[in-house]
């Protein structure tokens, strides 16, 4: 059942609260504010663990709620230019940055403008929209340095670049790169669909001005599976390893997802904007939540709290999976997963 809301006609009331109704009416809490002895805020949302074969084994709300990935699709989009002819078997780090959200530190955007070196253009072929960089002190930075938004400080820069990079390997027309109907967005939406083992997709803008595909809530874990269980060689698999190789170029100083990446062997794991998180295991197994507000703090939250369920045993999911709530600079509260403790029993399907 998809959760997904189409288009509104013009001036229908009330449109909007009756296709509101089904989104919340199956969502489930994944995350609490807990501050003092009351619970002050809870995170409502859908979560899915798939196996190693991409079929469900539990769900927290509609496991097949389509969702829009945002830039948890970024693994996926490295891997259709992969596929496509995008060869930087002597540079990962830079096949790392070709799936991040960078921070915009002076190693992401070297590694950017490496990319585009290597493809032979400059900062003026990118398309993406200009932004200062994500991370605070970056930004800090950049701004002490003179400069305001710019395309390269994005954090989509690195997608970006890759993609110019993926067109003038393959002798495609980079000035087109983000059209929908190029080949390196037509090759961008078979994988996706390969990878996610669904075919049913809409299609928008991102925040950065790439087009962006829906996926099924359960196909996108499928495919964070598929990527870090991928044979040796593959694309799947060379995307797979460059993350886990270089996970500081996948997020950047203090980001989850870059301590996620390093702190557990063979995870493939990528966040995205509101309230969106993947994550793969090397057996196959693999996570995808969205939390319905569209809030990041929960996301880490549950979704620690699920690779736990799974089995995972590493120091970073305590560092990742708890947030304190504070009262006057102390803890007086934390922000605490609410996923069921049977999670894996087969009870949480809802």
């Amino acid at each position: 059942m998809t959760t997904a809301l189409p288009p509104l006609p013009p001036g229908a009331p009330g449109a909007l609260a009756r296709r509101l109704a089904p989104l919340v009416a199956q969502a489930r809490p994944l995350a609490a504010v807990v501050r003092g002895e009351l619970v002050e805020s809870v995170h409502l949302g859908h979560l899915v663990v798939t196996g190693a074969d991409g079929e469900v084994l539990a769900a927290v709300g509609d496991p097949d709620a389509e969702v829009w990935p945002r830039s948890s699709l970024k693994p996926l989009q490295a891997t259709a230019m992969v596929q496509a002819g995008l060869d930087l078997a002597d540079a990962p780090a830079l096949l790392a940055l070709a799936a991040a959200s960078h921070s915009g530190e002076q190693r992401h955007l070297d590694g950017v403008r490496a990319l585009l070196a290597r493809a032979g253009l400059d900062e003026g072929a990118l398309a993406n929209t200009p932004d200062l960089p994500f991370g605070a002190e970056a930004a800090a930075a950049w701004r002490a340095a003179g400069h305001g938004p710019a395309s390269v400080a994005q954090n989509c820069s690195g997608k970006h670049a890759a993609m110019l990079l993926t067109c003038v390997s393959a002798d495609w027309d980079p000035a087109g790169y983000l059209d929908l109907g190029s080949p390196l967005q037509r090759q961008v939406r078979a994988t996706v669909a390969d990878l996610t083992g669904s075919r049913r997709s809409r299609t928008t803008v991102d925040g950065c001005g790439a087009p962006l595909l829906s996926t099924p809530l359960s196909g996108l874990a499928r495919a964070f599976g598929r990527i870090a269980s991928a044979p040796a060689g593959t694309p799947e698999q060379l995307v797979a390893a460059a993350m886990g190789a270089h996970p500081e170029m996948v997020g950047g100083t203090g980001r989850d997802v870059s301590a996620l990446l390093a702190g557990v062997g063979g995870l493939v794991a990528k966040d995205g904007a509101e309230g969106v998180y993947a994550a793969g295991l090397p057996d196959g197994r693999a996570v995808a939540l969205k939390v319905l507000d569209g809030t990041s703090r929960a996301a880490p939250v549950a979704l620690a709290a699920a690779l736990r369920a799974l089995g995972v045993r590493a120091p970073v999911l305590e560092q990742v999976g708890t947030a304190p709530v504070l009262g006057h600079g102390r803890p007086v509260g934390a922000l605490v997963p609410t996923l069921p403790e049977d999670l894996l029993g087969g009870s949480a399907r809802s």
